[in-house]
């Protein structure tokens, strides 16, 4: 038996691993190969176009929250979801911190404007949960604001649930030990290092502290209406593939894809163009 890796108090636990590891599927690492999981991703995103039809005919309104620790994988989910899905259908959102007009406001007021309408998947990379875990944590927040966001926010969210909003919340959960090496390999290469963020390193330093956070965040928030889906996160590609595949496994959808189409040909119109040596043309380097 393998030894058990000592967790702090209060941190989030580690994976549950396979007993047995396929070599065709995984690497010596334990991580999925790269060629299975580009094919996998290739079936899966074809499924999502599906969805987004189906979410478009059907007139439903999609709401899906992603959380979970700095490089914990939320943003690669995210951009492998919408690689292949009409922007227009399925958006995402990420906002900037708070103007002092927005820090006035009811709390959720700033949220509430990019819910989703009839026909639309809406992405909230990072969400209201920033008050109950990275706010907290930091100091950004009172004790009282803390305390009314634990108690409203299980009622905002049924609230969504009873006006039609399907509400999907995914975690994202990834080690100290996985957070520290993605967070070296940004440091090392200048090209990456704007993603780490001071930000970043005090949530390092801070681990423990953010455990204890989501620990209460989930005890609050956690409900019938709205659970919390944790997506272990250490193997980047099988927590792309696994919420993804948890996604569509939410709906009963259909195939719903339009007919390809004839292609229409040109309207014959009596103009001339001008001349192509009028134009500014990109040069042409390749």
């Amino acid at each position: 038996m393998a030894p058990t890796r000592a967790v702090p108090a209060g941190a989030d636990d580690p994976p549950i691993q396979p007993t047995e590891r396929d070599p065709s599927t995984y690497t010596k690492r334990g991580r999925v190969k790269r060629d299975l999981y580009d094919a996998e991703l290739a079936r899966l995103q074809e499924q999502l176009v599906m969805l987004q039809y189906w979410i478009q005919s059907q007139g439903l309104k999609v709401l899906v929250i992603f959380e979970g620790r700095g490089s914990a994988g939320k943003g690669g989910v995210i951009k492998r979801i919408t690689e292949r899905t009409s922007p227009r259908i399925v958006r995402v959102v990420a906002l900037p911190k708070p103007t002092s007009r927005e820090r006035s406001q009811w709390y959720f007021q700033r949220y509430v404007e990019h819910l989703p309408a009839a026909g639309e998947m809406v992405l909230f990379d990072r969400s209201w949960y920033n008050r109950s875990n990275v706010e907290r944590v930091m100091g950004y927040c009172t004790d009282d604001e803390y305390q009314e966001f634990l108690r409203s926010c299980p009622e905002f969210e049924r609230m969504l649930v009873r006006s039609g909003i399907v509400v999907i919340k995914y975690w994202f959960s990834v080690s100290f030990e996985e957070q520290r090496r993605r967070f070296e390999s940004r440091n090392a290469e200048p090209l990456k290092r704007w993603k780490l963020s001071d930000m970043d390193l005090a949530e390092h330093e801070l681990y423990v502290e953010y455990s204890m956070a989501k620990d209460t965040t989930f005890q609050f928030t956690d409900t019938k209406q709205a659970p919390w889906h944790v997506v272990p996160s250490d193997d980047k590609r099988a927590a792309h593939l696994n919420c993804i595949s948890h996604l569509l496994a939410q709906f009963d959808y259909e195939d719903v894809a339009p007919d390809a189409v004839t292609l229409p040909q040109m309207k014959d119109v009596p103009y001339v163009r001008p001349p192509m040596h009028e134009q500014t043309f990109v040069p042409q380097l390749w």
